[in-house]
């Protein structure tokens, strides 16, 4: 099976692009699936000649056809191709491709180029040794992924050496080296060919460490808590160890209180996950694609019981200091001590302050060092004025037009979408700016044989006034005019990356490119400024510009981009109109302002910003109420030992120096432990080496133009932490200013 993408399908006079599947005819009953109404697809219908059939997913079903039983036996229009509908699939069938890629429709493989024409991949004008089909098996029982894999992975190369060993173009060499020989990959499917996990794995265990870091301070802050009770009952405590109360049987009852605690913590928790699913999701943008809309997001028994068994750990663990502490006294002792203490905080209470510090400090710098990454990305220069842009995608090669055909529709169109009024220029290319979007082909440099060492560069066919609608400057030569048509002499326009790379000591001008396996040669006029064609993180690539008339049939598929005066979604609607007047069976697609286009690329940076962010203010809260906690209780405590000293003439400004002093002491030993952490993290990961791919080469990969200890960002979360504690302490300093000495020292 594999995918296919952008159908055109027309119900009525309703036109619009669908994603579906090619699969051959043993799919549906290998993974053991019925089809709710009418039949699956069978091997019958995967043979060349076989009737053109095709498998509608539930849900399009229910949305284009309104779940009408009377839907087998009539016929769809997929890229002008008619197909009679067979049947239906389960609602929670979602295919087997990757997650958040749902085929509409199925079709048999050996329909493919009825589907595709030329672009087929089943074509013989296709190079053989082109993988595209992904293959699913179930194993023997007893059979390992590893033991499947060498066993076919043998045949497997002897039936794909056999058809690329021979040339596959005639400027290729007949033998091909062994590190190119395929090799067999196999793994589980039962997440999908393509698991989206890899992806998004660096954002998903950097959460997953910032959760994780966010639950210790919490859990700090309740055994501080906790703390603070078992000394408020100490003489309690005492008196039932005293009368004959066992220490286990305390303990007990102390552990009870901390899991009862934790437990109702995590029925909070809960209770905001059902909240916080809605707010995630309205955390990332559309269009994104970072949450597909069939992932499950919704709290189940398994999220619950993960819950429980954490909560009822980190009651236990977590309590389990305060309540050893606790009912550690010696009894003569603690039976002759005045009720009376001096209220200095514990070494575990300093210690428990000093860590929810140092893990603040490490998930602040954490989302600051992220945050400075997405400013970092949207200050990238991208080459382009994206201001006041509109841009859609047409696919006409899918309705029928070609060749000269297809040149009348585009200039058509053009005469229509320029006298639009709001748009100042229009024009189109086949590759979009900013859309991870390449086309690339080898070239042979003035010179070179096809022996030489492969070369290749990025490929863009071009209107005559694409460089002045997207204002990319122009550095020197000419750009393309309406005379440079199939008939004019072959020319090209090159990038600055090109000249750098291929002509680094010699004047670019005047050459002459020849595209591999083409033979076509085309002669450098013009060389313009770069522009980002992928992301704003890639290296910019060498990038070649040819005129759209002298490009044939790649361009079939073209994108467009209209200059407008005003707000571009404005304009979107008539745009829409001008295209349906031409032809009503050509839907329109990926319609947005490129402003939007250029943001949604950043869509995974921001969402792990936002997040991280999010928890590193949680942290900061919790934080805080725990230093301002231990300091009230401890200021609670000292209300004699404070009256004493205003008795005997300290001012104000003494106690305040004395409580806020207290406080910032464990913040800044805080700091000094968070930071000696950070850069032992950062020491260790450096000398680690991580395979290209893995989760932690990729989490490495995600910063871009800051490092994880970035100076500035240290030190601006580092006066963030010292602001809030000062603030934390204030609320018990200024409490403890207010104490009446001769109230206190009347207190027993």
């Amino acid at each position: 099976f594999a995918p296919i993408s952008e159908i055109s399908s027309v119900i009525g006079q309703q036109a619009e692009v669908i994603n579906g599947q090619v699969v051959s005819g043993g799919y549906y009953h290998g993974l053991g699936v019925q089809p709710v109404l009418g039949r699956a697809i069978t091997t019958e219908d995967d043979k060349p000649g076989a009737a053109p059939v095709v498998v509608l997913s539930h849900q399009y079903w229910q949305e284009r056809f309104a779940a009408n039983p009377a839907v087998i036996g009539q016929s769809l229009k997929l890229n002008q191709q008619s197909f009679t509908i067979i049947g239906v699939t389960p609602p929670a069938f979602i295919g087997t491709l990757q997650v958040g890629f749902r085929p509409a429709v199925t079709i048999p493989i050996a329909s493919d180029p009825l589907l595709r024409g030329e672009n087929s991949r089943l074509g013989t004008a296709k190079k053989p040794g082109s993988w595209w089909l992904d293959v699913m098996g179930r194993l023997k029982p007893g059979v390992t992924h590893e033991q499947a894999r060498a066993s076919l992975n043998g045949a497997f190369q002897a039936a794909a050496l056999e058809v690329m060993s021979p040339p596959r173009r005639a400027d290729e060499p007949a033998v091909l080296d062994p590190k190119d020989y395929p090799n067999l990959m196999a793994e589980s499917g039962s997440h999908g060919m393509l698991d989206m996990r890899r992806y998004h794995a660096p954002t998903i265990y950097a959460l997953f460490i910032v959760v994780a870091l966010v639950l210790l301070i919490a859990c700090a802050n309740v055994a501080n808590l906790l703390l603070a009770r078992a000394t408020s009952r100490s003489a309690e405590i005492t008196v039932r160890l005293a009368v004959g109360a066992g220490r286990w049987r305390l303990m007990r009852q102390l552990l009870t209180e901390s899991v009862l605690l934790a437990t109702l913590g995590g029925v909070a928790g809960v209770i905001f996950a059902l909240w916080g699913n809605s707010a995630l999701v309205a955390l990332t943008d559309k269009d994104t694609g970072l949450i597909p809309n069939n992932v499950d997001l919704n709290v189940n028994w398994r999220v619950l019981a993960f819950t429980l068994l954490v909560s009822m750990l980190t009651g236990v663990l977590f309590g389990l200091a305060p309540a050893w502490r606790a009912t550690k006294v010696d009894l003569a002792t603690s039976l002759k001590q005045s009720r009376r203490t001096t209220g200095a905080i514990s070494r575990l209470s300093k210690g428990l302050i000093v860590a929810q510090v140092a893990l603040s400090l490490l998930i602040l710098v954490g989302a600051g060092v992220f945050l400075r990454t997405l400013q970092n990305l949207q200050r990238v220069n991208l080459g382009f004025n994206q201001e006041n842009l509109l841009v859609f995608k047409l696919q006409p090669a899918q309705a029928g037009y070609q060749d000269e055909r297809l040149v009348q529709f585009y200039q058509q169109l053009f005469a229509r979408l320029d006298a639009l009024p709001g748009v100042r220029a229009a024009t189109f290319g086949h590759v979009a700016l900013l859309a991870h979007d390449n086309y690339s082909s080898g070239i042979l440099l003035p010179g070179e044989d096809v022996n030489a060492p492969r070369r290749s560069t990025m490929r863009q066919m071009a209107r005559e006034n694409y460089f002045a609608t997207l204002e990319i400057p122009l550095l020197r030569g000419r750009s393309f005019t309406a005379q440079d048509d199939a008939h004019a002499p072959q020319v090209a326009i090159v990038s600055q990356a090109f000249a750098h790379r291929f002509f680094p000591n010699d004047e670019v001008l005047g050459k002459q490119i020849t595209f591999r396996g083409e033979n076509r040669m085309v002669e450098i006029v013009g060389v313009v400024a770069d522009a980002r064609y992928e992301t704003q993180r890639k290296e910019i690539p060498p990038l070649l510009y040819t005129p759209w008339q002298q490009e044939g049939a790649l361009i079939g598929t073209m994108k467009f981009t209209l200059r407008t005066t005003g707000e571009p979604t404005a304009l979107a609607a008539t745009v829409r109109k001008v295209v349906r007047d031409l032809d009503s069976n050509l839907p329109m697609t990926e319609i947005s302002s490129q402003t939007a286009r250029s943001q949604a690329t950043l869509g995974r940076e921001r969402l792990s910003a936002r997040l991280l962010s999010f928890f590193g203010g949680v942290a900061l809260l919790l934080a805080a109420i725990g230093l301002a906690g231990v300091l009230a209780y401890s200021v609670s405590q000292r209300t004699n030992e404070i009256g004493i000293r205003m008795a005997l003439g300290a001012q104000t400004a003494n106690v305040l120096r004395l409580v806020l002093g207290q406080g910032l002491k464990l913040v800044l030993l805080g700091l000094v432990v968070g930071a000696a952490i950070g850069y032992g993290l950062k020491r260790s990961l450096a000398s680690q080496s991580f395979a290209r791919g893995t989760w932690q080469a990729r989490m490495a990969e995600q910063l871009y133009g800051v490092s994880v200890t970035d100076p500035l960002t240290v030190a601006a979360v580092a006066f963030l932490l010292i602001l809030v504690a000062l603030l934390a302490c204030w609320i018990p300093a200024r409490r403890a200013t207010k104490v009446d000495p001769m109230i206190a020292l009347r207190c027993d």
